[in-house]
């Protein structure tokens, strides 16, 4: 690569993982550089206010200020689809072409394209959340014929504590999960600290391991004609395109 690429990602603003964890991710190649832009959120829930941080319209302000960085693409890094509905994200990434004429898409629909792409049916969920936001993630996917029976997550509300979740425990809660054979394994959170551990974790299990702090980066760099091969040391995610898998 000589022309050098730019990579735009929309950052809930108390977030503390996404950024380092993207950062060192991409290390490895020089020419792609990731520009941020937060916008408000601080609790994940099924509640009116928890609910209205993920307005279109403050989220479309961050992505404004990323188009003035002239990014090649702008990814929303983050999972609010899963509990709100898919064509959530669908939407927003319309409007976000619409106004800023840069391509769009999330971690949630890069996640979704990849299960499509593998014909997977039965997905294993680790999150923090609590269990209203669980059991909607749950319903939202069996909406798409994909079972959740396998899960863990953490009853944890406050989105900044995500972060502070030990490696151990996030160890033991995808353990847990692929004890009981799902097809795949979706970390769905992306202020969770888990995405240094899926390769090790993968190897260990036998199991494909989808994080969303991954498949953002993933999809980012489909969108702009970077190879995810390139992208080593963190799970097949990366290594399925070279294979011929799920890009598109």
């Amino acid at each position: 690569m000589t022309a050098p690429i730019r990579l735009g990602m929309l950052t809930p603003s108390s977030n503390t993982t996404l950024e380092p964890v993207t950062t060192a991710m991409l290390a490895g190649l020089p020419s792609v550089s990731l520009h941020f832009s937060r916008f408000r959120v601080t609790e994940i829930a099924v509640t009116p206010g928890a609910l209205a941080q993920f307005d279109d319209r403050p989220i479309l302000a961050a992505a404004e200020l990323l188009a003035h960085a002239k990014v090649d693409v702008i990814a929303w890094n983050g999972t609010s689809s899963g509990w709100l509905g898919f064509d959530a994200d669908r939407r927003l990434c319309a409007r976000i072409e619409a106004t800023t004429g840069i391509r769009a898409s999330t971690s949630m629909l890069a996640l979704h394209e990849i299960l499509a792409a593998t014909g997977v049916t039965r997905l294993g969920l680790v999150t923090p959340y609590i269990d209203a936001v669980q059991q909607r993630i749950v319903a939202n996917y069996a909406g798409l014929g994909i079972g959740c029976d396998a899960e863990r997550h953490l009853g944890i509300q406050d989105n900044f504590a995500f972060a502070e979740v030990p490696a151990a425990t996030l160890i033991g809660m995808v353990r847990a999960v692929a004890a009981q054979k799902p097809e795949a394994i979706a970390v769905i959170c992306t202020n969770l600290r888990a995405a240094p551990l899926v390769a090790a974790l993968e190897q260990e299990t036998g199991i494909p391991i989808y994080d969303t702090i991954a498949t953002a980066v993933w999809k980012s760099l489909v969108l702009t004609g970077v190879d995810p091969a390139l992208v080593t040391g963190w799970g097949s995610l990366f290594e399925m395109i070279a294979a011929g898998g799920a890009a598109g």
